[in-house]
């Protein structure tokens, strides 16, 4: 390739970037900084829905409904003064600045009693897994409110409107850390409180510095000019600002990863090094702390000896996890390993549990046995009824069989009869004043119309019938009827 197709291809090529990426073309900031100015305020119908989305949220969290979180964060109108905040800085519109942190302060307020009075009314004030998530932000969350808000400015900066704003909303949740924290004043829960509203407020700051961004590289008309050496000393404050706000939210993601870790690493450690034969894990407890972590395993069956012991904290070191302090690295954390077991030999369940400290598995060793029992007791049932039905069905075949046999000999014996059938009757009579019932056996014949006709026959063959039928049946009870 030559030297000019190379400059050409290269000229092409950034035409064909700058055309694909460019976010100036099609933007109007006139028209963008109006409509910001307008969704700030928290006046009449948007406190209402700003009311009622909270409400929806808490309802969701304490449902553990990731679904009607959703929706209360797309009818939230806390975007507004958060994007006004960043645009404000952008253009220096004190005014407008004002606004928006007077508007945030107040939605702040309204968000906060409204969950906390919901919180503290609701019977189920559970903690779900929708509302942990809220407690503990990390430099993630910072991410996604940083390209969350890059995305609103500039589908808001747009001639042409989207409905980016509301997944802007979705992604970085700002709703939903209100209400947790809304519930850790509601519980007395004060570190889901800071956890929560710290995450609030990094989304609304990281938000706000996207907006900021994107306002000054579109060139939004400045209302007011300030000169360079304020410029960059405002700059420089904002710059030492933000990295207070991130420190925290960086020292926590730093904390889950290093618990993440010791946990994938305590899952392999317990799957691959506690299976003794005769002893039953019943249970694992792993307790991660910065000083000393703690495996605690609750066996059954026999004894875990010393030397069994011995072998699971010097195999602790091989995934990784420290057994003693290191004197080399004094910050490593020592992790141990704890054995709770019982032999299994005369087993009191009330005598034994009561040796145990910790409550929690107390219980769940109770709940195992209680199952366990439980359980045999089910099966032994159900055996039961399985025998019971094996014994009709099998009843039901030998009388099946007797029948057919029965049928054959009487036919054998007695050709005038067409067609029998043998039934318990009730019988009523009365003895004195009293009408008793009583159960007999009766054998009832049709016998052919022809000899039906010879009464005296009839009758002789209905005699010699119940004779039969009597000894056949070994059963003196049994009456012969002609039907």
């Amino acid at each position: 390739m030559s030297e000019t197709s190379t400059r050409n291809f290269m000229y092409a090529f950034k035409k064909l970037a700058v055309e694909t990426l460019s976010i100036r073309e099609g933007s109007d900031p006139e028209a963008t900084i109006e409509g910001i100015k307008k969704d700030i305020s928290f006046k009449g119908h948007a406190a209402w829905i700003l009311i009622f989305s909270i409400l929806i949220a808490s309802i969701g969290l304490n449902a553990n409904s990731t679904a009607t979180v959703i929706g209360a964060m797309l009818i939230s109108p806390l975007m507004g003064p958060i994007l006004g905040i960043g645009t404000a800085i952008g253009i220096h519109d004190v005014d407008m600045m004002k606004r928006a942190l007077k508007n945030i302060g107040i939605a702040v307020f309204i968000s906060l009693a409204t969950s906390t009075l919901y919180f503290a009314l609701t019977p189920l004030n559970l903690e779900q897994s929708e509302l942990l998530a809220r407690t503990k932000p990390t430099i993630l969350d910072v991410f996604i409110a940083f390209f969350g808000g890059f995305s609103g400015i500039i589908a808001g900066s747009r001639k042409e409107k989207s409905n980016v704003i509301p997944g802007v909303a979705i992604a970085t949740a700002l709703m939903p850390p209100l209400c947790t924290a809304g519930y850790g004043l509601a519980t007395g829960m004060y570190s889901y409180f800071l956890g929560a509203f710290y995450l609030f407020f990094i989304n609304s700051v990281f938000i706000s510095l996207s907006t900021y961004i994107v306002v000054k590289f579109l060139g939004f008309p400045v209302k007011t000019f300030i000169d360079r050496a304020r410029y960059r000393r405002y700059r420089s404050i904002l710059f030492a600002f933000l990295i207070i706000v991130v420190s925290p939210s960086a020292v926590i993601f730093f904390n889950v990863i290093q618990e993440t870790r010791f946990k994938i690493a305590v899952d392999a450690f317990i799957k691959e090094n506690t299976a003794f034969k005769g002893s039953e894990l019943l249970t694992n407890k792993v307790t991660y702390s910065d000083s000393l972590s703690v495996i605690d395993l609750y066996y059954m069956g026999k004894k875990i000896d010393e030397g069994q012991i011995v072998f699971l904290n010097e195999m602790i070191p091989r995934y990784g996890l420290s057994a003693k302090e290191d004197e080399m690295f004094p910050f490593t954390k020592k992790t141990e390993v704890r054995i709770h077991q019982e032999d299994g030999q005369d087993f009191d369940i009330d005598k034994k549990f009561a040796q145990y400290s910790n409550a929690l598995h107390v219980n769940l060793l109770k709940d195992i046995y209680t199952k366990n029992d439980q359980l045999i007791k089910d099966k032994d049932l159900k055996i039961k009824l399985l025998e019971k039905r094996i014994f009709n069905l099998t009843k039901e075949q030998e009388d099946t069989l007797h029948l057919d046999q029965l049928s054959k000999e009487i036919h054998f014996q007695f050709p005038q009869v067409k067609r029998f059938a043998i039934s318990d009757i009730k019988i009523q009579s009365w003895e004195g004043d009293s009408l008793i019932s009583v159960k007999s056996p009766v054998l009832l014949l049709e016998l052919d119309e022809e000899f039906k006709k010879e009464i005296k026959q009839s009758e002789e063959l209905t005699q010699r019938t119940q004779e039969w039928i009597r000894i056949r049946l070994r059963n003196e009870k049994i009456k012969a009827l002609v039907l």
